[in-house]
């Protein structure tokens, strides 16, 4: 491919060089900062060859391009007038400060980055309700007995101190201390708090009324006191000597958001989340039908675009205080609608791989991972991604007519999750399931009548094109070699993650490619495979290596820690070294960069996945430096 001839495309087509403010790269990726992002042809960009992906992220307008970003990058530079930047290392960092982040974008950036964490926890407490509603319904268990107490307590109390849980998470997003949001939130939990707001009736602090509310399983408050106490522990922090930081700015932040929390910021947080909660019951009572129907419909559009995480305190909000909530059929609608259609494609199509992909891919999203269906079939032949969106708001409209509401948080809405609906009333559960049916059928029948180009399918993607070797890449085996099955081991020590939980669209929409991510336990990444590092970005953040045999992979340690500049980050080789399993790559301090407000989620991926049929998962969920990862298979 002419690098030169693509790099005039993406100049033309993100507005010219006068709509550029500044442009660097990261190690996939051109990073641009337009002076207004509506100039630049998103859709033309997309399907220019070369082009891997684009996407919008803080503000930032990225064109992801894989490994060949350096050459690209050098030839778009080339081909302006004027320098756009003089450091890929800093510019980053230096636009973050000279723009304002979009604080809608910020706000979504801060709502998934506070509740992704703690979604296990409460899911697995959902699950658990879940079941004992379901041992007492069929007579198993007595809600009278101890062992019925026993569970329903595992079950409540995640719930019970959600506002504990959520104080962590929130201050770890926010960069504070961990420990002392948490202490902000046992403080206003303690029994004796609740004991003495629990009555109803106002009491006093220094002669300052403090509004009688409760705290426990609520959401907006205590992320309202914990955003507060991040600016007051770090404004405490800046005035205190370093000798007397560890007692002062603790003891100085508690005594100050403690009460400032029970007497202004508490009260308003319960208004505001009792309104929001008390809004969504009245809208489903009032409006059921059409409000069940347009989020039934649109909500595959809200996940792609992130937008989903803003129902999530509505979600958690209505569940506590209600205990229920509408939304979670919905998206139980929707994925099974998104399952519905990649069924329909495996009954109208002609080829053999996409009838097995759509078939499987199906499966997979009426169990509630809707991403290989929603991304790899429906999208990719887009009439079937409509059809998801219309099955979607048809099984919305029918659980709108009968009322239908989940009883309990689950992690993933497909069939796994039904327990979900099981209250008092069995029909609910079945109403529940007759609505997922309808989804299912709704989207399979539309994709089919509605069709798609077949030939679609066979189209070879952009990213199969032979790359233009870099200066650094010279041991890159050529596209054409013949591939072979490719087992890549672990490089960190962590928690194996889908791809799908990787904040970045990038990645989790497998746009690079293929693999998992990991969340580490240690600061330290070494080679999961024998053969070559043809690349080591300058920030340290991601490395490129290739093996023996041509299996090309990418590490990326976090997410945008390309703007942390390299600190943080001690690399122990250098492009072109020749590593074997196990040798070490690089060390990072993982609590700092976590404490800067980066995630260090990190993928493992194969970026040449065109050359591979599919990976094969080693079935680990925790893991250890040079453990079976996955496996490419040929």
């Amino acid at each position: 491919m002419d690098k030169q001839q693509l790099s005039k495309d993406i100049l033309k087509l993100v507005g010219g060089e006068e709509n550029i403010d500044q442009v660097t790269h990261c190690m996939t990726r051109l990073r641009f900062n337009l002076n207004d992002n509506q100039k630049a042809d998103k859709a033309t960009l997309k399907n220019t060859p070369g082009v891997m992906g684009v996407m919008e992220n803080g503000g930032q307008f990225q064109v992801i391009i894989g490994n060949d970003v350096p050459i690209v990058y050098n030839a778009l530079v080339g081909n302006m007038s004027k320098s756009p930047t003089t450091d890929n290392a800093t510019s980053s960092a230096s636009t973050g400060e000279k723009k304002k982040r979009n604080p809608i974008s910020a706000l979504f950036d801060f709502i998934s980055g506070m509740f992704t964490p703690i979604l296990p926890a409460i899911t697995g407490a959902g699950m658990i309700k879940g079941i004992v509603a379901i041992f007492v319904a069929l007579g198993w268990l007595s809600d009278t007995s101890s062992t019925y107490i026993i569970l329903s307590a595992i079950g409540d109390g995640a719930f019970y101190f959600l506002p504990i849980i959520l104080a962590i998470s929130a201050a770890r997003k926010l960069g504070s201390n961990m420990y002392i949001a948490a202490a902000l939130a046992a403080g206003i939990m303690h029994p004796t708090i609740t004991a003495l707001l629990a009555d109803g009736h106002n009491s006093s602090f220094m002669g300052i009324t403090v509004i009688a509310a409760t705290y426990s399983s609520t959401v907006i408050p205590i992320v309202l006191a914990v955003w507060i106490a991040s600016y007051v522990e770090k404004a405490v922090d800046r005035v205190t000597h370093a000798s007397l930081k560890l007692l002062v700015v603790p003891t100085v932040t508690l005594l100050i958001m403690v009460p400032l929390t029970l007497m202004t910021v508490g009260p308003l947080g319960t208004v505001l989340g009792n309104g929001l909660s008390g809004g969504i019951s009245w809208l489903f009572d009032n409006m059921s039908i059409f409000a069940s129907i347009l989020i039934g419909g649109t909500m595959s559009l809200l996940i792609i675009t992130g937008m989903h995480y803003a129902l999530l305190p509505i979600v958690v909000g209505s569940m506590t205080t209600l205990g229920y909530d509408f939304i979670i059929p919905l998206m139980f609608a929707a994925n099974l609608a998104q399952g519905g259609a990649a069924f329909g494609v495996g009954l109208r199509s002609r080829n053999g791989k996409t009838k097995s992909l759509a078939y499987s891919t199906g499966l997979t999203a009426i169990m509630g991972i809707t991403e290989p269906a929603m991304y790899g079939i429906n999208m990719k032949f887009k009439k079937p991604f409509i059809a998801a969106l219309i099955g979607g708001a048809i099984a919305g409209g029918f659980m709108g007519i009968f009322n239908v509401k989940s009883y309990v948080i689950t992690g993933l809405a497909g069939l796994p999750s039904v327990a979900a609906f099981i209250s008092p009333a069995i029909s609910t559960l079945l109403y529940a399931l007759a609505g997922g049916l309808i989804a299912i059928v709704a989207a399979a029948v539309l994709t089919y009548i509605l069709g798609f180009q077949e030939e679609n399918a066979t189209e070879p993607a952009p990213a199969a094109e032979p790359a233009t070797p870099a200066a650094t890449t010279s041991a890159v085996v050529t596209e054409e070699a013949k591939a072979q099955d490719e087992q890549i081991f672990s490089p960190i020590t962590g928690e194996v993650k889908p791809l799908s939980e990787v904040p970045d669209p990038a990645f989790s929409e497998e746009i690079m490619g293929k693999g998992f991510a990991i969340q580490p336990s240690e600061g330290r990444v070494v080679s999961p495979i024998n053969g070559t590092v043809f690349s080591l970005s300058k920030s340290g953040h991601a490395i490129g290596l290739v093996s023996d045999t041509g299996a090309e992979m990418l590490i990326h340690i976090g997410i945008d820690t390309v703007k942390l500049k390299g600190q943080f980050f001690s690399p122990k080789v250098q492009a072109g070294a020749k590593v074997s399993v196990g040798d070490v790559l690089m060390e990072f301090d993982r609590e700092q960069i976590e404490k800067a407000g980066y995630t260090t989620i990190t993928p493992v991926i194969i970026t040449n996945m065109h050359q591979y049929e599919s990976i094969e998962s080693a079935g680990r969920t925790t893991i250890k430096e040079k453990d079976l990862l996955f496996t490419a298979k040929a």
